[in-house]
């Protein structure tokens, strides 16, 4: 019986019919159903938005569901729609670590991080650096341009945090504040980012001129005079987030979009291109990710 039941069952989830699939299952006494059975009783529990009832169902399983990706983030998704986002956060970082670089649990944990409270902890400039895990040692190029045109003497402060994110009317990523707490602004010695391979003329790797820091007063900052504002105002750009890096052409930037993730969640970070009808890259899940990711050419 159960060897015919389950292509049922994926028959009724392709055409959306999760009832059935409830009601087939729960009609096997409780004793009978085993980890596969009971899998796709919370998976069709969760499409009906019935996420306590698939919680439950995924908990009965968990001991052999805890080291399979897809359990992780079937349990991770019933948590995020029942705003419990600890606990979907957990399952989602567990189902990424077992299946790294899924779509789906990608896109779930940077919706996750936006929303699951953050630890207040008070970071000192001198602590920064291990707090975000990255080796910021010779990560920045100080020639005498960028001291100029891009890198502000002081840290920014909580206030002007706020006040800029105001002006910007979205939420800066806590990876970038925390980079600028320890440097703020700059040219990169390491400017390119990979794309792929080449196709008929197309780039391998977007290039970068220098990162915007957290203030006004420097001509390449967030709100200063060719900061992220002017340039989506006078360039046409897409109102989509941030202009986070200018590039060496005057029509392409780099930008934090925020278009998934709301205006306070962590933001995608792409490429728009001006010349190509402003045609959008997508390069990085978030910032953190795209810092990781940029090369020496």
């Amino acid at each position: 019986m159960r060897d015919n039941l389950l292509p049922q069952l994926e028959a009724w989830h392709e055409e959306d019919e999760f009832e059935e699939i409830v009601n087939a299952i729960m009609e096997i006494p409780v004793e009978d159903r085993d980890y596969v059975l009971i899998s796709h009783l919370g998976r069709a529990l969760n499409n009906l938005e019935r996420y306590e009832e698939a919680v439950e169902q995924f908990l009965s399983i968990e001991e052999e569901g805890k080291d399979d990706p897809l359990w992780n983030y079937r349990i991770g998704f019933a948590y995020y729609y029942l705003d419990q986002y600890e606990e979907a956060l957990r399952a989602f970082e567990a189902a990424d670590q077992l299946e790294p670089g899924d779509e789906d649990t990608l896109e779930f944990l940077d919706l996750t991080r936006s929303k699951a409270p953050q630890k207040a902890v008070e970071v000192s400039s001198a602590e920064v650096d291990t707090v975000v895990d990255f080796d910021f040692t010779d990560f920045w190029d100080d020639s005498e341009h960028a001291l100029e045109q891009y890198v502000i003497d002081d840290p920014p402060t909580d206030e002007l945090i706020v006040s800029l994110e105001e002006e910007l009317v979205f939420r800066l990523p806590t990876f970038y504040i925390h980079m600028m707490k320890l440097h703020n602004g700059g040219v990169p010695r390491s400017r390119c980012f990979p794309i792929g391979e080449s196709v008929s003329g197309a780039k391998e790797h977007i290039r970068i001129a220098g990162i915007l820091g957290i203030g006004r007063e420097k001509r390449h900052s967030l709100c200063g005079e060719s900061g992220s504002r002017f340039r989506i105002e006078h360039g046409g750009y897409p109102e989509i987030g941030v202009v986070i890096c200018d590039c060496p052409s005057e029509s392409e930037v780099v930008m934090l979009d925020y278009r998934e993730s709301g205006n306070d969640g962590e933001p995608e970070v792409v490429h728009v291109d001006k010349e190509n009808n402003y045609k959008i890259t997508r390069l990085a899940p978030n910032f953190e990710a795209f810092i990781r990711g940029l090369a020496k050419e």
